[in-house]
C-alpha cells in the first residue's frame, strides 16, 4: 500500500476511534462499534452538540440509532452517504422503500424495497425482516431526520405539505396493523397476580413490589422514567384521608414525586406526581430496605442479592415485569413494562376516573392518545357490540 494509501487508512481509524470516544454515554456499547462505522464526523459531532444541550438520553440513544439507520440505508440505496440538506425526492425513496404492500410484491418483485438495499441492510445488522416497517417507525425515523436538520441549523425541505401528504397517503395504504408496546394492559386485576408473586422478604421481592407498585400507581410511568428516578425527586408529605370526601376517615401516607425531564416534559416542569397508602409504604419499605439515601432509587440486584450502586436499566424493568408474570402463570409475551403504563389509564376508566384527573397522574399531554383507552374500555362495556350476544 502507498503512503498516501495508509495515510488515508491510519485516518479512518483515527476518525473511527474519535467516533467510538464520542458515542461513550450516548448509546449503549453494544450498538457503538456498529454506528461508528456508519456515523460521519459531522454525524457525530451534532450528537455531542445534543448532549451538551441537556437532551434526554434516551432521545438521544433513539437520535444516534435512527440516524445510523438512515446512513446505512443511503449508502444501500444511493452509494452515498447521507446529504445535508436531505432532498425530498431522497425522503420519498425512503417512504417507497419501507411502506409497500406485499400482495402487490408478489406480483412485482420492483415494489418495496430492492433485494440488493435489503441484503446490505441485513448484512449490516440493520434490518431483521423482510415486511414492510411499521407506519411509527418510518414517522419516528423521518421527524428524527427533521430534527437533525434543524440541529444543524439546516431547513429540511421534505417537511412540505406536498410531502406530508405523501407520507399520510403512504400510511393509510399500509396493510401492517399498528402494534401495541405492550399486547395486554397491566390492570388491577393482573397486578394483584404480579404482586402475588412478591410475598417473600428478599430484597429483590421488596424492589420489584415496590418497582410496579410505583409504575402503575403514579400513572403508569415509563420505564425510562422509573430508570432515572432518584431520591432527589421524591418528597414525604403530610398523610391524606383515605376517602376524600371525609376529612375524618383514617390517614394514609402520602409521598410526591417529581419527574423532571421526561419523554414529553421538561425539568422544569413542577406538577408531581403522588404516591398514595399501599405504594407509597411499598416504596419507602425499599429505601429503608436497601438503605438507599442518595442517588437512584431502583437499582440493580447482583446474583448474591447485594444492591449495586448503578441504577436498573429500562431493560431491566421489562425483565422484571416479564419474569413477574411467568411465575405468576401468565403469558409473559402478552405483557411489557409499557403495559403499566396503558394499564394505568384502562384501569381509571373502568372505575370511572375522569379523563382529566387522570391525565394529571399520567401525564399524557396528548388528551386523543389518552382517550383512546378511556374509548376502549367504554366500548367493552357497551351495547353496540352486544345486540346479539345471547
Amino acid at each position: 500500500m502507498s503512503t498516501a494509501g495508509l495515510a488515508h487508512a491510519e485516518d479512518q481509524q483515527l476518525r473511527r476511534e474519535n467516533a467510538l470516544d464520542a458515542l461513550a454515554g450516548i448509546v449503549p456499547a453494544s450498538q457503538r462499534e456498529a454506528l461508528a462505522a456508519l456515523l460521519t464526523n459531522e454525524d457525530v459531532a451534532t450528537l455531542k452538540h445534543l448532549a451538551e444541550q441537556g437532551m434526554g438520553a434516551n432521545t438521544l440513544r433513539a437520535l444516534a440509532s435512527d440516524l445510523g439507520y438512515l446512513e446505512g440505508w443511503a449508502l444501500a440505496a444511493t452509494g452515498r452517504p447521507l446529504p445535508w440538506p436531505g432532498p425530498e425526492g431522497l425522503a420519498l425513496k425512503f417512504i417507497a422503500h419501507h411502506l409497500w404492500d406485499p400482495a402487490k410484491r408478489e406480483l412485482e418483485p420492483s415494489h418495496g424495497m430492492p433485494t440488493l438495499v435489503r441484503r446490505q441492510l441485513k448484512a449490516a445488522g440493520l434490518l431483521r425482516t423482510d415486511q414492510p416497517h411499521a407506519p411509527a417507525t418510518v414517522r419516528r425515523r423521518l421527524a428524527s431526520w427533521t430534527i437533525l436538520h434543524r440541529w444543524r441549523g439546516i431547513n429540511a425541505i421534505f417537511t412540505t405539505p406536498a410531502f406530508k401528504t405523501a407520507l399520510r397517503l403512504a400510511v393509510r395504504a399500509s396493510t401492517r396493523p399498528k402494534q401495541r408496546k405492550s399486547q395486554n394492559a397491566v390492570t388491577r386485576d393482573v397486578l394483584d397476580k404480579l404482586l402475588a408473586t412478591c410475598a417473600r422478604n428478599s430484597l429483590a421481592d421488596i424492589r420489584d413490589r415496590a418497582l410496579l407498585l410505583t409504575a402503575f400507581a403514579s400513572g403508569g410511568r415509563r420505564r425510562s422514567e422509573l430508570a432515572s428516578l432518584s431520591i432527589g425527586q421524591i418528597e414525604p408529605c403530610s398523610p391524606v384521608p383515605a376517602d376524600p370526601q371525609d376529612p375524618r376517615s383514617a390517614k394514609l401516607p402520602c409521598l410526591a414525586i417529581q419527574l423532571g425531564r421526561t419523554k414529553r416534559a421538561n425539568a422544569d416542569a413542577t406538577n408531581p406526581v403522588l404516591l398514595i397508602g399501599r405504594p407509597a409504604e411499598a416504596l419507602t419499605a425499599w429505601l429503608e430496605r436497601a438503605g438507599i439515601t442518595a442517588g437512584a432509587v431502583f437499582r440493580a440486584i447482583d446474583r448474591w442479592g447485594h444492591v449495586r450502586h448503578s441504577p436498573i436499566t429500562g431493560d431491566g424493568i421489562n425483565d422484571v415485569v416479564k419474569r413477574r408474570c411467568r411465575q405468576a402463570g401468565l403469558d409473559p409475551s402478552l405483557f411489557s413494562a409499557h403495559g403499566l403504563r396503558s394499564g394505568y389509564l384502562t384501569q381509571a376508566a373502568q372505575d370511572g376516573v375522569s379523563l382529566v384527573e387522570a391525565m394529571q397522574q399520567s401525564q399524557h399531554r396528548s388528551m386523543q392518545q389518552a382517550a383512546n383507552y378511556y374509548n376502549e374500555s367504554a366500548h367493552q362495556r357497551g351495547k353496540a357490540a352486544r345486540l346479539y350476544s345471547s
